[in-house]
C-alpha cells in the first residue's frame, strides 16, 4: 500500500510538471509579458506571501516592470514601474478604466459599489454625485470647523498622558480621529460599539478591508469556491449583514428626523443623498441601496487610509528626530507658539507637506491599487494584453523603485522640497491615490485630515520612544489589506511644547453649511 502511495505521488508530480510545461508553452504564443511558470489549477498562488505587494515586487526584479502572474487560472498583468503605470492609467486609461467581475451584490466587492463598478453609465453617474455633491470644495469647506474640533479632541486626549513616562497608543488616537471625522461627515454622529451589535465600528471596517483585499483561493480556483476553505465568504456575509443593519438604522433615523423638521445646522452625506433620492429628474433613481454603497465606499476610502498615513508618518519622524525637528521648527516659525495650527496655514508648511508626500511614497495605503480590467486587446510596453485581462498596479513597488528614487528605501522628506512631483496622480513616480478615471476622488479630504492631524501632533508635543525601544528596534512591519497599516500599534511618549492655556477646550461653534 505504501508503495502504491509513492507511485501515485510520483505520477501526480509528473502530471503537474508536464501540464506546467504545456501551459507555459501555450502562454508564449504571442508576445505576452514574461512571468513565473504557473502550475495547473493554482497558477502562481504558491508564490504569494501574506504581504502580496512585497512578493510581487520581488518577482518584478526578475521578470520586469510588466509581468504576467496567474492567480489560479486567471491571468493577471502586474505593473511595477512609473512608465508602465503611465501607459495603463493615463495613455490608455480608456481601455483599462473598468473593474474585473469580482463579486455579487452581497459581496464587499459588489459591482454596485462605486469603487468596484465596471466603467459605464452607472459608475459615471455615481462618481459625479460623489465629486459634485459630497466631496466638492464647498462641501468640504463646510466641515472645516468639524475637523478642527476633532483634531483638538485628539490633542486633549493625548494631553491626559503627556509629561509622564506613560506611552500613548498613537495608532489608536489617529484612528479615532479619522474615524470620528468621517462618521460625523457621513452620518452626523460618531459610531460607538452599541450601534454595531457589540462590535467596535473601526474594527469591523478594518476586518472588512482585510477580507476584501485578501487572496481568496475560491475566487481563483473554482473547485474550491463552494468549499470556502478559508472561511472568507462566511465572514464577509456576517460583516455585510452587520453593516447593512447599521446603515438601515442610520437611514431610518435620518428620514424620521427630516419628517419631524429636526434639521441639523449642516447636512451630512446621508442627508444629501436622501435629498437627491427625492429628485425625480435624476437620470438614475437614488435608492437606499445606493446610499449604503456610497457610504461604504467613503468609509473604506477615507477612514483607515488617512489614519494609516498618520501612524506611518509619526513612526518615521520618531525614528528620524532630525526630520521631526525640522517640521517643528517650520511650525514654530510660521505659526508660532501662541496659537494652534489652522487649515489655512497648511499651504505654507512646505516641509510638513514633504513629510506627508514621503510617507505616501513609502507607505501607500492601497499598496496594490484596486484592480483594473482591459476592455479591448491592446499592447503595453511592446507586449500583448488581451481583452478581459486583470491589471494590478503595485503602487508600493513604484514608490520604492531604485531607478526613480535615490536611496529609495530611506525616509528623506527633503527630496520633495522644490520638486514638481506631487501625489495627486499626475506624476507616476508616486501614485498613492491612483490616477486617471479611477483615481481617488477624496484626495483633498484625505490630505487635509492627514496634514492637519500631523501638524497638531508635532506642534503640540515632542515625542519619544518608550524605555527599552530604540529607533533601530522600533517595529516597522506592515499588515496587508486594501489598506496597509502597521502590524503593531505605535506607542510613544508625548511632552507638551506649548503654553498650557492653548490646550484648554474652546467653545465649538458648529459646522456651518453655506
Amino acid at each position: 500500500m505504501e508503495f502504491l502511495n509513492i507511485i501515485s505521488w510520483i505520477l501526480l508530480l509528473m502530471f503537474l510538471l508536464v501540464s506546467s510545461l504545456l501551459l507555459g508553452k501555450s502562454r508564449n504564443t504571442g508576445k505576452h509579458p514574461p512571468g513565473p511558470l504557473p502550475f495547473p489549477i493554482i497558477g502562481n498562488l504558491h508564490l504569494i506571501s501574506h504581504l502580496p505587494h512585497r512578493s510581487l515586487c520581488s518577482l518584478s526584479h526578475k521578470y520586469g516592470p510588466i509581468m504576467t502572474f496567474y492567480l489560479g487560472s486567471l491571468p493577471t498583468i502586474v505593473i511595477s514601474s512609473p512608465e508602465m503605470a503611465k501607459q495603463v492609467l493615463k495613455i490608455q486609461d480608456h481601455l483599462f478604466a473598468s473593474r474585473p467581475p469580482l463579486g455579487d451584490d452581497n459581496h464587499f466587492l459588489s459591482p454596485q459599489k462605486v469603487a468596484f463598478a465596471p466603467h459605464g453609465p452607472y459608475w459615471k453617474f455615481m462618481r459625479k454625485i460623489i465629486i459634485q455633491e459630497l466631496l466638492s470644495p464647498k462641501r468640504l469647506k463646510s466641515f472645516e470647523s468639524l475637523r478642527a474640533q476633532e483634531v483638538f479632541a485628539m490633542i486633549r486626549s493625548i494631553l491626559h498622558k503627556a509629561n509622564s513616562d506613560r506611552a500613548v497608543d498613537v495608532t489608536a488616537e489617529v484612528g479615532f480621529l479619522t474615524n470620528n471625522i468621517i462618521c460625523i461627515m457621513s452620518f452626523g454622529k460618531k459610531c460607538d460599539e452599541a450601534e454595531l451589535g457589540g462590535k467596535v465600528f473601526k474594527e469591523v471596517l478594518e476586518e472588512v478591508l482585510f477580507l476584501a483585499a485578501g487572496f481568496n483561493y475560491g475566487d481563483y480556483i473554482p473547485l474550491l469556491g463552494w468549499i470556502d476553505l478559508q472561511g472568507i465568504r462566511r465572514k464577509q456575509a456576517q460583516l455585510t449583514n452587520i453593516f447593512h443593519t447599521f446603515m438601515e438604522q442610520i437611514i431610518d433615523q435620518h428620514i424620521e428626523r427630516r419628517k419631524n423638521g429636526n434639521n441639523l445646522e449642516y447636512e451630512d452625506f446621508v442627508d444629501v443623498l436622501l435629498s437627491l433620492s427625492e429628485d425625480e429628474s435624476m437620470e438614475i433613481k437614488i435608492t437606499r441601496g445606493h446610499i449604503k454603497n456610497v457610504t461604504y465606499d467613503l468609509l473604506a476610502a477615507a477612514t483607515d487610509t488617512s489614519g494609516g498615513i498618520l501612524e506611518w508618518a509619526m513612526s518615521e519622524l520618531i525614528r528620524n528626530p532630525s526630520a521631526m525637528k525640522k517640521a517643528q521648527e517650520e511650525l514654530d516659525s510660521f505659526v508660532g507658539k501662541n496659537r494652534l495650527v489652522q487649515e489655512s496655514d497648511l499651504p505654507q508648511l512646505q516641509y510638513l507637506q514633504s513629510v506627508v508626500k514621503e510617507t505616501l511614497r513609502l507607505y501607500p495605503q492601497a499598496p496594490l491599487l484596486l484592480p483594473h480590467f482591459s476592455v479591448e486587446n491592446t499592447t503595453v510596453g511592446g507586449y500583448e494584453i488581451p481583452q478581459m485581462t486583470q491589471i494590478l498596479v503595485n503602487a508600493w513597488a513604484i514608490g520604492r523603485d531604485p531607478v526613480t528614487w535615490e536611496e529609495a528605501k530611506e525616509f528623506k522628506p527633503e527630496r520633495f522640497l522644490g520638486s514638481q512631483i506631487d501625489v495627486k496622480g499626475q506624476n507616476f513616480e508616486v501614485i498613492p491615490f491612483g490616477s486617471g478615471r479611477r483615481g481617488c476622488p477624496g484626495i483633498n479630504l484625505a490630505l487635509s485630515m492627514i496634514q492637519l492631524g500631523l501638524a497638531h501632533l508635532l506642534h503640540c508635543f515632542n515625542w519619544y520612544l518608550p524605555q527599552g525601544v530604540t529607533p533601530e528596534t522600533l517595529d516597522f512591519s506592515d499588515f496587508f489589506g486594501i489598506t496597509m497599516p502597521r502590524a503593531v500599534h505605535l506607542h510613544a511618549i508625548p511632552l507638551t511644547r506649548l503654553s498650557m492655556d492653548l490646550y484648554h477646550p474652546k467653545p465649538y461653534l458648529g459646522v456651518q453649511h453655506n
